[in-house]
């Protein structure tokens, strides 16, 4: 990076990006695990993913608020110099990075339907829902602030996630204007021509 600059990474694109490959593959895993009636029979397979797929739902959004809240609090202004990674390069990087764990994820929830049919596709689901539920809380708090959050490329893990992890030990902050995403990490909607 030219005079100190440091590559910057939104924080809600890096959560929100297992969202979309999470529910799919679980909507996927669902709906093919409930054609082999199972150990436990379909209607109690079904009770048992709706069950997980509430708790893990609620458990992804919720786990680690705290270190998320201290981390925006003690945000840094973004230096003249720090370049702003494209929403599309931090999405691909995280899918990249955790392709073979989504994989073998999805292996496992069409796996364990012969046990209990959908259960493991639901808990898959749930996984992405609640990674999209803490991807708008993060924007809610962006807004409310008037700032979006970026960590540093280098402080990722080798897979292009954990922007709360460890190894991070503050994020920068930005105008509601600067980078291709909108608070809470979606895509920046475009004004339409008149």
């Amino acid at each position: 990076m030219a005079r100190g600059g440091q590559g910057l990474a939104r924080v809600a694109v890096v959560v929100r990006a297992g969202a979309a490959p999470l529910w799919w593959s679980g909507v996927c895993a669902a709906g093919i695990g409930v054609l082999p009636p199972g150990a436990t029979g379909r209607r109690i397979g079904v009770l048992a993913g709706a069950a997980l797929f509430l708790v893990s739902a609620a458990a992804m959004a919720l786990v680690r608020r705290g270190r998320y809240r201290a981390l925006a609090r003690g945000a840094a202004r973004a230096g003249k110099y720090d370049v702003l990674q494209d929403r599309a390069v931090t999405m691909r990087n995280w899918r990249r990075g955790h392709r073979w764990w989504l994989l073998s994820a999805f292996a496992v929830a069409l796996g364990s339907s012969f046990a209990v049919p959908a259960a493991g596709g639901m808990l898959l689901a749930g996984l992405g829902a609640g990674l999209r539920l803490k991807a708008a809380w993060i924007g809610r708090r962006e807004r409310a602030g008037e700032t979006l959050l970026w960590v540093r490329v280098d402080w990722l893990d080798r897979r292009g996630g954990g922007p709360a992890g460890k190894p991070v030990k503050g994020l920068r902050g930005t105008g509601v204007a600067a980078g291709d995403a909108a608070p809470g990490g979606a895509r920046r909607r475009t004004a339409a021509l008149v």
